[in-house]
């Protein structure tokens, strides 16, 4: 752990801009990164190819920062690099990179000791935000299905269908629920500055807030777009499952049974989803932004961001640069140490 000296942020007016902002038409340059984020209580976390970084805002109006080595087993074992294993171990990954990331962030975000979580509080909070998925968005909407449709013995497909619309239901009504809550749209606002701040990396130019502020909130890499996509393959995975073959030869027929084998292999079946709907959303779509088919296929995920993003005032756009410039300082380094270079737009500038 390399925790880095606090800077007081707190007077926005102290900052002195001085790099300059390239034409119009160097902005239409996209470069596509795999640097990608996350919001944070109070915070953003980024994440490199090497290292990830978090950033907070502390109550005292200080930016706390700190950088850690990113280290995969995938760099050991060359089968989690394998397509659809790939995105399976990444998600797992993914949440336990989250809980250390919110660890840091409820740390130094709590105006006092007792407002703030402790690293097993957060890893409870975590499993429980789990637990309640499985029963909001697997359990809930298949005893709801088997109260419309009957057993999906007797009608399968039809089962199926009104499952997956039944989950897309709860997502969207979970999603807009907690959109509500004033704590939630804040961290919605550090989501936001996560992608506006990705946004002007990947156009080369200077991570400033008054540049950064012009981009969308909108971005086609964001997770937002990757859950959505998983419940829509989801549905196409479940179909094509013969569960009434499969319950036939077990020799299961009673009502019960059936509902819970449903369930079972929604919860069996959810890598393989997770890393179907990866190759979809980020291996493919990811780096292929501006090509039509990637536009229709993204855009149900885009219009869904509109209510897990907000506009972020420019304290969170900063940020988001101040963990961004740790994740590029380590990617330029390592580019140099191997005789390549990495173009990176000129870096926040200091404040006085």
């Amino acid at each position: 752990m390399t925790p880095e000296p606090t800077k007081d942020f707190s007077d926005a007016s102290d900052i002195s801009v001085t790099a300059a902002v390239p034409a119009e038409s160097d902005e239409c340059c996209i470069h596509p990164t795999h640097i990608g984020g996350q919001a944070l209580l109070e915070g953003i976390m980024m994440r490199g190819k090497y290292n990830w970084a978090v950033a907070v805002r502390e109550p005292s109006g200080t930016i706390y920062t700190e950088e850690h080595d990113l280290i995969s087993a995938k760099d050991k074992h060359a089968w989690l690099r394998w397509p659809i294993m790939r995105g399976v171990w990444g998600f797992y990954e993914t949440m336990v990179l989250a809980i250390k990331a919110f660890s840091i962030s409820a740390e130094h975000s709590g105006e006092s000791e007792d407002e703030r979580l402790d690293s097993k509080e957060i890893t409870l909070a975590m499993f429980g935000g789990l637990a309640l998925a499985i029963g909001l968005f697997i359990v809930l909407p298949a005893v709801v299905t088997n109260l419309i449709v009957g057993s999906s013995v007797d009608h399968p497909l039809l089962w199926n269908a009104v499952d997956g619309v039944m989950r897309l239901v709860a997502f969207f009504l979970y999603i807009w629920a907690v959109s509500r809550m004033k704590e939630i749209h804040r961290v919605f606002q550090y989501h936001g500055a996560e992608h506006k701040t990705i946004h002007a990396y990947e156009r080369r130019l200077p991570l400033v807030p008054d540049v950064i502020q012009r981009y969308t909130t909108l971005h086609v890499r964001c997770g937002t777009s990757f859950l959505l996509m998983v419940m829509v393959v989801a549905i196409v995975v479940f179909s094509l499952v013969p569960g009434k073959a499969i319950l036939a030869a077990w020799g299961v027929d009673g009502k019960m049974w059936v509902l819970l084998f449903n369930i079972g292999i929604r919860l069996l079946l959810l890598p393989l989803i997770a890393g179907l709907a990866y190759e979809i959303t980020v291996k493919w779509a990811g780096s292929r932004p501006d090509n039509p088919l990637v536009k229709v296929l993204l855009w149900p995920g885009l219009q869904m961001q509109r209510m897990t993003t907000a506009e972020p005032d420019d304290s969170m756009v900063e940020i988001a640069v101040a963990a961004m410039n740790l994740v590029v300082a380590r990617e330029e380094a390592e580019a140099a140490e191997r005789g390549g270079a990495v173009c990176s737009p000129p870096p926040l500038p200091e404040f006085d």
